[in-house]
């Protein structure tokens, strides 16, 4: 069970099988932190990953706040529905060169993983890129959407689908995750 709350938390960021695609991902130019810290909606995943495929269609938005580490890096805290209960776990995102990349260490694999937030206006999206390995050295890879609400604009969702298309994804493995209000109470 704890690997199945690790792997959750993995795949808000991540996902399975490295494109071509990946060595064009950039990040977004004069990256400001501090616009975008806070607390996001994590709505739409893209990922190749077989556990992500199986459990695409009960997966729920999760609420994703970041907050500033001493270090320059960010905590990422997730708070999704599991089960019928509210879990909440922290990711510790260091500071991997250029403003906008980080890297973290998978507990679950203990794989280290590259984060980039590729384009964001700061105020009601961001598109996030994540690149891995997971197991016996299997390269991984996920899109994610980022929102300030819960509900996106028809135009922020384009966005998201074009840019999962550009990185190799197909129609099948990008998701909308599924409104939720449990675990986000107060936080709208």
């Amino acid at each position: 069970m704890a690997a199945l709350y690790t792997l959750w938390m993995g795949l808000i960021l991540l996902g399975a099988l490295r494109t071509p695609a990946e060595a064009e991902v950039s990040v977004q130019p004069n990256f400001q932190q501090e616009k975008f810290l806070g607390r996001w909606f994590t709505l739409g995943l893209a990922s190749n990953s077989s556990w992500f495929l199986e459990k695409k269609a009960v997966l729920s938005t999760c609420l994703s706040v970041l907050a500033p580490t001493a270090d320059g890096g960010l905590n990422l805290t997730n708070t999704f529905l599991r089960k019928d209960q509210c879990e909440t776990r922290t990711l510790l995102l260091q500071p991997a060169g250029h403003p906008g990349c980080y890297s973290y260490t998978s507990v679950h694999w203990g794989s280290t993983n590259d984060v980039r937030v590729v384009e964001t206006d700061y105020e009601s999206y961001a598109l996030l890129y994540t690149s891995g390995t997971k197991g016996l050295g299997q390269d991984f890879h996920m899109a994610t959407l980022y929102s300030r609400t819960q509900t996106p604009t028809a135009e922020v969702k384009d966005k998201f689908t074009a840019f999962a298309k550009a990185q190799g994804f197909t129609e099948d493995a990008i998701v909308f995750l599924t409104k939720m209000d449990k675990c986000m109470e107060g936080q709208q």
